[in-house]
């Protein structure tokens, strides 16, 4: 694992946990965190002995969204020499780039709990609704805040959130840039519970890794590979994906595993093998 400035990953057993880890700046969204946050999940999904992996944050809230002053360079070309259809196509190219680096926790095999505290703005949504599972304190706000700053969310909100919450709270959230409470958030499906601490919500978080890392590594991956498949193709086809996904695993050690621990009456212990 590369070291990082603005990220912080760690590891205990099979669950690792990836931690913003720069309070200071109130988590803020400057172009090496979107580099760190990448480079984290890729790394976490070719890494064997982890199964789940919880996303969380150091100091008063989850994340400011983007940081503004330290992305300014990027959003707003001073540069007379080139022209504005270079400029438009490097511009391009890096929402490419920082779209791509969310992506990364759809991508990774393993599951991505999200457990947000204090307020979750901008990017930190994107970042969020990327994730498959999202937890928050009760003091926990999200807002999809770039119509306010005038401009449009293009990290991955707007392509996941209509899924997670539905289109009308979906279009209210991003056509006003308000701050959503938790207990909204909870009411329309985009976070699946609330606690009142962070210390709560990191225990419930780590318990809920735990619980999925204990079952067959295999097995939960390919359910996460086919419920992505499945919603985006039509039902018969994500009938035909599963169908083939477990013909060609059906003769694993997880398996037989299981059903030896089955009839011994004890705990199985997988080795996704």
């Amino acid at each position: 694992m590369p070291d990082f400035t603005v990220v912080r990953v760690e590891r205990n057993g099979h669950v690792a946990e990836v931690v913003l880890n720069n309070p200071e700046r109130l988590n803020a969204m400057a172009p090496v965190f979107f580099e760190e946050i990448g480079a984290a999940f890729r790394e976490l999904d070719q890494d064997p002995e982890i199964r789940a992996v919880v996303l969380w944050a150091e100091g008063k809230l989850f994340t400011a969204g983007l940081d503004l002053k330290a992305a300014a360079a990027n959003l707003m070309s001073t540069d007379e020499s080139v022209s504005k259809g270079a400029a438009a196509t490097a511009f391009f190219q890096l929402v490419r780039d920082w779209q791509d680096s969310f992506s990364t926790l759809e991508r990774c095999r393993k599951p991505v709990i999200a457990a947000v505290h204090g307020h979750c703005i901008g990017g930190g949504v994107d970042l969020c609704t990327a994730a498959d599972i999202r937890l928050c304190t009760s003091d926990a706000t999200f807002s999809i805040m770039e119509t306010k700053i005038a401009m449009v969310a293009d990290l991955g909100t707007l392509q996941r959130i209509t899924a997670i919450v539905g289109k009308g709270f979906a279009r209210e959230m991003a056509y006003t840039g308000n701050r959503v409470t938790a207990d909204r958030a909870h009411h329309f499906g985009l976070v699946n519970a609330v606690y009142e601490t962070k210390d709560e919500l990191l225990e419930a978080a780590r318990a809920l890794a735990g619980e999925i890392a204990a079952n067959s590594p295999l097995a939960v991956q390919g359910v996460k590979q086919v419920l992505h498949y499945s919603e985006e193709h039509p039902i018969q086809e994500g009938l035909d994906f599963v169908a083939h996904w477990n013909t060609s695993r059906i003769h694993t050690h997880d398996l037989m595993e299981a059903v030896m621990a089955f009839m011994e009456k004890r705990e199985p212990e997988f080795k996704g093998e």
